[in-house]
């Protein structure tokens, strides 16, 4: 448990908040920019730098993206508050009758519904596990309620591989790539650019879905294994509270918000556009951002039954995006910066003069869980780093699906190591981030050698 403590304490006294650090990176990539690109004066360079940093920040795409991406994790919580989710959520706690049958079902629903969207999975597995703690505790089960918290947690090793994953999901957009690498490379180079990759490519390969399957396995065994070993610890908990909805104080019109059947009306009416607007890429197996939030949103509207039950729902969850709405901005305009300067392509030039198409898609791992640590937003990170990633795959002549999940599989790898993300869990379960770590860190260096492996082997 040193090691861990170690760990705790580095983050502790070296990583000042995820904006701090947003902060730290422009100013860095300023100075480097100024260092080491450009030509002229230095109040000249300067300025071209600030003119870069500006357009990058104010990007209207990449603004587009920041608000898909909030709209992920938004919605995915409200569906977690909703009153059938409640139900299942009840029904799995029922079976957790010992510490390892605990920690199979936290972390076996917690991969898959994280894999559908990383927003419901975050809250779904934060909520199962401390639901689980709360039965242990009444019932007189002996559990190690820590190991439970970490499996809580485990859905954000899978989550950029999933079908709420950043970078997957904005290169299916038809006009993505070009935008991206606009201004970056040469216009001949973007003319040999794909509009768009599928996501029958990347998140729903055979062999993506394949590792996610080795991986549900893997870790499900490990959580398993861990659980016969762990040893009890002592749980006060006080009965997590789901919000209920009063009807009593509504009068005349206000009827109409708790009136289910508007709801389901309403609902239905999205599903139906839904079908008509989707039904088309969804058939190809091609799933974008809008496509996934505009299913979201009908969902949890008819699982929530009232627009008043809904928005208090959202009120909850919305503010987990405060910081992830103000970092945003930020790192598009580091974005801008490299873009701007030419930094990208000596990077690219770089990590090309060093790689191979065998060894481009390992560098791209282990780059991007480096990244992850100080651009702890999958978003942002793609925004920064997609096109470089990029770049040097077209230069090496890597597969680009191959090239994007490889980024995916690093960037969601050191979640597990990166305490940013817990938060919300830890607030939920009352555990301590030193008392996750020791199971998380286990999990992080299983799940690295299986997706190391793919990478080297598929």
């Amino acid at each position: 448990m040193g090691f861990t403590k170690l760990i705790e304490n580095l983050f502790r006294r070296f990583l000042p908040s995820p904006f701090t650090i947003a902060v730290l990176l422009t100013i860095v990539t300023m100075v480097l920019a100024l260092v080491f690109t450009g030509e002229g004066s230095v109040d000249s360079n300067f300025t071209s730098i600030l003119s870069h940093w500006e357009k990058g920040i104010w990007n209207s795409g990449l603004l587009v993206f920041a608000y898909q991406m909030m709209l992920i994790l938004v919605l995915g919580h409200v569906l977690v508050l909703s009153k059938p989710m409640e139900r299942l959520l009840l029904g799995i706690t029922k079976w957790a009758n010992n510490t390892a049958n605990a920690a199979v079902l936290v972390v076996v629903s917690t991969m898959l519904v994280s894999f559908f969207n990383w927003g419901l999975g975050l809250i779904f597995g934060a909520i199962l596990a401390r639901k689980v703690g709360e039965h242990a505790q009444v019932n007189n089960i002996p559990l190690n309620y820590p190991l439970i918290g970490a499996c809580g947690y485990a859905g954000l090793m899978i989550w950029h591989g999933g079908i709420s994953g950043s970078a997957p999901l904005k290169v299916a957009e038809e006009g993505h790539i070009p935008d991206l690498l606009n201004g970056i490379t040469e216009s001949s180079v973007i003319d040999q650019l794909p509009s768009s990759i599928s996501t029958s490519l990347t998140i729903l390969s055979g062999w993506n879905l394949g590792l996610f399957g080795v991986v549900l396995i893997a870790i499900g065994l490990l959580a398993y294994f861990l659980g016969k070993k762990s040893v009890p610890t002592a749980i006060s908990l006080k009965p997590y509270a789901f919000n209920s909805v009063s009807r009593k104080d509504s009068l005349g019109a206000e009827r109409l918000d708790y009136s289910k059947w508007m709801a389901l009306f309403f609902g239905i009416l999205l599903f139906v556009a839904f079908l008509v607007q989707y039904l088309a890429p969804l058939q190809q197996l091609n799933i974008t951002p809008n496509m996934l939030n505009f299913f979201m949103l009908g969902l949890a509207i008819v699982l929530h039954g009232s627009f008043k039950s809904f928005l208090e729902a959202v009120q909850e969850a919305i503010s987990d995006t405060s910081g992830i709405l103000i970092q945003f901005p930020l790192y598009f305009g580091i974005m801008g910066i490299m873009a701007g300067s030419g930094m990208i392509t000596s990077i690219s030039d770089f990590f090309v003069s060093i790689s191979n198409t065998t060894t481009l898609p390992i560098f791209t791992f282990f780059s991007a869980g480096l990244v992850n640590i100080f651009v702890p937003s999958g978003g942002g990170q793609w925004a920064i780093q997609g096109p470089l990633v990029l770049e040097s795959a077209l230069q090496l002549g890597v597969p680009l699906p191959k090239a994007i999940m490889a980024l995916a599989y690093g960037d969601q790898i050191t979640n597990m190591l990166q305490p940013f993300w817990a938060l919300p869990l830890l607030g939920i379960t009352k555990l301590k981030a030193k008392e996750i770590l020791p199971y998380t860190l286990i999990f992080m260096v299983v799940g690295s050698l299986i997706f190391i492996t793919g990478l080297l082997v598929l």
